[in-house]
């Protein structure tokens, strides 16, 4: 992201719970010496008046409102203010990725404060953050034993978490909500996920010992039942070999074309918190089905685009990897797919027919890579017996962009 025009310099200044009266001498200098003061309505209410001074409000919704406020302002400096650290899921991290020249003065935040009070070691919990988005992200996260720390929106966030981890099978977590955290009015509760019943202020972290026997993995080939699907799903040892050739690296963009319910894109970002997807599925119950599967497995950011490939392909970003799992031979699929994906990115096709089988031999002809045939057979009961069910064998070809 860039906006058209910047202010000279965005001086992003860290307050805690307690206040302006917390901040440094310097700090408060910066502050009450600012022509053009940016904040939420409570932290500017918390700075005592200046004559001449212009306060300004962070406009609602911030994604649409920014770059305009950011080209208002653009050749003069501003001095904004922002909760503890502004660079942990703070506004300092948004204004810079609106292109903004930005100087940080922090403050404690409040994912330091919440380790200082649990006495969890900085390596030995992981941060979540929840502020405006999905609390089904904290679902990535779980693991039996592992401390978490939620940076939460609002006071229903706590409620909502507990009732998310009973129902994915993480009810015995025990939860501890910090409020208002450096503050005088600091308060600490703690409970179990299932029969979770606190009152939570508005401005609060939660610390959560994961406990119980929830979906876990973070290897490639999770169980076919752990997705919702009608029967188009990568099926779960096609799945891990498909990724294996993928390799999802932090960062990285995976179009799943063809998604069907979505599982190699689930998979893919499961593997790192900055992986992204976007599966592209012609069929709207199709599309919906993989928003859901991407909720309930810990990955709401997953983007789907309804539409048909090639087509729907066009204008969105250039990925690192693709996954054709059906539909390769519709005329075009291949090509752009050849064509879009950026060098030195991974491109993997599942093919069970005659057609695809041919068309796949000619990729492999024409850009050579890795062609595999991959059958599996599974035990199944065979009258008072146990034999061998074969699934269809599948093609498998990967290929290395230069």
């Amino acid at each position: 992201m860039s906006a058209t025009g910047v202010p000279t310099e965005v001086v992003v200044v860290g307050i805690g719970a307690d206040g302006f009266s917390g901040l440094s001498p310097s700090s408060r200098e910066l502050v009450l010496g600012a022509a053009v003061l940016w904040g939420g309505s409570r932290h500017l209410s918390l700075v005592p008046s200046v004559p001449g001074q212009s306060r300004i409000p962070w406009p609602s919704p911030l994604a649409s409102g920014l770059p305009r406020l950011l080209a208002e302002y653009a050749g003069r400096p501003v001095v904004a203010l922002a909760s503890g650290d502004p660079l942990v899921s703070g506004i300092a991290t948004t204004l810079l990725e609106y292109g903004a020249p930005v100087r940080v003065v922090p403050a404690v935040s409040s994912v330091s404060l919440a380790r200082a009070r649990m006495g969890w070691s900085f390596e030995s919990c992981a941060v979540v953050t929840v502020v405006g988005r999905s609390v089904s992200r904290v679902l990535r996260e779980c693991a039996p034993g592992r401390r978490l720390l939620v940076l939460s929106s609002n006071a229903s966030t706590p409620a909502e978490v507990a009732s998310l981890l009973t129902s994915s099978g993480w009810g015995a977590s025990k939860l501890t909500v910090l409020g208002d955290l450096g503050s005088s009015s600091e308060a600490l509760v703690s409970g179990h996920a299932s029969s979770w019943s606190e009152v939570s202020p508005a401005l609060n972290v939660i610390a959560i010992e994961v406990s119980g026997n929830g979906l876990a993995s973070w290897a490639a080939g999770l169980p076919d039942d752990a997705f919702e699907h009608d029967g188009q799903l990568t099926k779960r040892d096609l799945r891990a070999s498909a990724l294996a050739r993928l390799m999802p690296a932090p960062g990285q963009l995976l179009w799943d074309a063809g998604a069907g319910a979505g599982s190699v894109g689930i998979e893919w970002m499961r593997a790192h918190p900055t992986c992204r997807t976007v599966a592209v599925e012609s069929d709207p119950e199709r599309a919906a089905r993989i928003a859901r599967n991407a909720q309930a497995l810990g990955v709401p950011d997953l983007e789907v685009v309804e539409g048909r490939a090639p087509s729907a392909l066009a204008g969105l970003e250039a990925p690192d990897a693709i996954f054709i799992g059906g539909g390769a031979t519709r005329e075009g699929v291949l090509e752009t797919c050849v064509s879009s994906i950026k060098p030195g990115g991974r491109l993997v096709v599942h093919g069970v027919t005659l057609e695809t089988e041919t068309l796949l031999a000619k990729a492999y002809a024409d850009h050579g890579g890795e062609v595999t045939r991959i059958a599996v057979e599974t035990a199944a009961p065979v009258g008072t017996f146990t034999g061998w069910t074969p699934a269809r064998a599948v093609t498998q070809w990967a290929w290395l962009k230069p």
